[in-house]
């Protein structure tokens, strides 16, 4: 894969508007945290604009285009990267892409860069809290990282990828069975109709030696507990738990 980053306009500026959450200093914020350092700015800025807003803005473009982009590239990353990593069969290596490939992790990531804070979203869907919705921000991390694609070809994407996604996948394959319980647990409960799970943590111990309990909610009832040294496992935990729960 290569990208026409080298025939973009190297001195295209970040634009200002006063008050934007796409504003040149905040969009430098965002380019810190994923890792990049754009050539044109425009591909960020549309990166952060959500259709809702552009149908308040006229002649804006939405991330829509970069999300489609940057999901292709973050399919072929993840390949990539799994397929080098683990010496697994390819039902694992599919198991292991879809851990981090999907709405519920990437929409964690993208909280980890607060991407969130940056999006452009329409009156309306900010009311609604779309800052904080999976199925937005986990669009809104693919079009960064279409963006950064565009800006910077395949080499900065895959950069990115490994940066920011590949440390939620497991360090080895003896993991990978118990790794996705989170996204399974998520696909059983919206096939029985069921809210999304809610996970709620809490830690006990010194900053250097910290032990995590998560518990899993769905529709307000408490299906499974966790602990863990890191938040991350806790959360598995308790997910397995609340999988046997609710097959």
């Amino acid at each position: 894969m290569s990208g026409p980053g080298a025939d973009r306009d190297a001195t295209a500026a970040a634009p200002d508007r006063a008050g934007d959450p796409a504003s040149p200093a905040s969009l430098g914020e965002l380019a810190e945290r994923v890792g990049h350092r754009f050539h044109d700015w425009r591909l960020l800025e549309q990166a952060v604009s959500h259709r809702s807003w552009c149908a308040e803005t006229p002649g804006a473009l939405s991330n829509e285009r970069l999300e489609f982009l940057g999901d292709a590239v973050l399919g072929w990353a993840i390949a990539d990267l799994v397929y080098h990593r683990y010496q697994v069969a390819e039902g694992q290596l599919t198991d292991l892409r879809k851990s981090v490939v999907n709405a519920t992790a990437l929409a964690e990531v993208a909280d980890e860069i607060q991407l969130g804070r940056h999006l452009r979203l329409g009156r309306g869907e900010a009311a609604a809290g779309g800052a904080d919705k999976s199925s937005i921000l986990s669009d809104a991390f693919e079009a960064v990282l279409g963006a950064v694609y565009l800006d910077g070809g395949a080499p900065a994407a895959f950069a990115m990828v490994e940066r920011l996604v590949v440390p939620r996948m497991p360090d080895s394959a003896d993991l990978i069975a118990q790794f996705d319980q989170k996204t399974e647990l998520q696909e059983l409960v919206a096939r029985q109709g069921r809210g999304a799970p809610v996970y709620e943590l809490s830690s006990t111990g010194p900053d250097h030696d910290k032990t995590f309990e998560a518990q899993v909610l769905v529709d307000g009832e408490v299906l499974g507990v966790g602990v863990g040294r890191s938040k991350k496992a806790a959360e598995q935990v308790a997910a397995r738990q609340a999988c046997r729960a609710v097959s």
